[in-house]
């Protein structure tokens, strides 16, 4: 076998080896036909690629629920008005989310009320 060949054969093989991998979860742990409103307090709100994240405090009751909101990237949320220092550790907002079919506190974001009247996203007037 001729080098260039042989050395045609490795670039292949090791091209196959090297492939990127895709992946990305679906949202269908979510039921996206259900909002849920949230009164709550910003926990964390963590700005970052592939998606953003918002832990929020819910008061039910005389108890206090944690939730984790997953939201979609940084760009998606720049383009409908977001930015990174938008929310900040203890705001109150009202989160429209929908919830996760497990029943466990979490959502999937869909809008939001900001302190100061402010919507983004999807929220009912």
């Amino acid at each position: 076998m001729k080098l260039s060949t042989k050395l045609a054969l490795a670039v292949c093989s090791m091209s196959v080896l090297t492939v990127p991998v895709a992946a990305h979860h679906s949202y269908s742990m979510f039921d996206m036909t259900k909002t849920v409103v949230l009164d709550a307090k910003v926990v964390q709100f963590r700005w970052q690629n592939p998606h953003a994240f918002i832990r929020v405090e819910v008061p039910v009751g005389n108890e206090v629920e944690q939730w984790s909101i997953e939201m979609t990237s940084p760009n998606n949320l720049v383009q409908e008005g977001w930015t990174r220092t938008m929310l900040r550790t203890g705001d109150r907002v009202e989160l429209y989310v929908h919830p996760l079919r497990s029943g466990a506190r979490g959502g999937a974001y869909a809008g939001i009320r900001l302190a100061d009247g402010r919507t983004l996203g999807t929220v009912e007037e």
